[in-house]
């Protein structure tokens, strides 16, 4: 993710809220502290498609919003 920021490109990371904390360690150490994260409930394995669906529907208008701050 920072490779991609260094480049000049959005990079946003979507993650289940049992990684959170781990999402956001990573992009420190990493030095993409600064980066979007967008948290969806936990888990997303082993789940039917209606309810990933209901956590893409939860995503997508925080991706929307996310990718607006970055787009001129």
């Amino acid at each position: 993710m920072a490779n991609l920021q260094k480049r000049g490109m959005v990079a946003i990371l979507i993650g289940s809220t049992a990684f959170e904390n781990l999402a956001r360690n990573q992009a420190k150490v990493c030095g993409a502290a600064d980066s979007p994260l967008i948290v969806i409930p936990h888990p997303l394995a082993g789940i039917g498609l209606d309810e990933v669906r209901a956590r893409a529907d939860l995503a997508i208008p925080k991706l929307v919003e996310e990718l607006r701050k970055h787009v001129q």
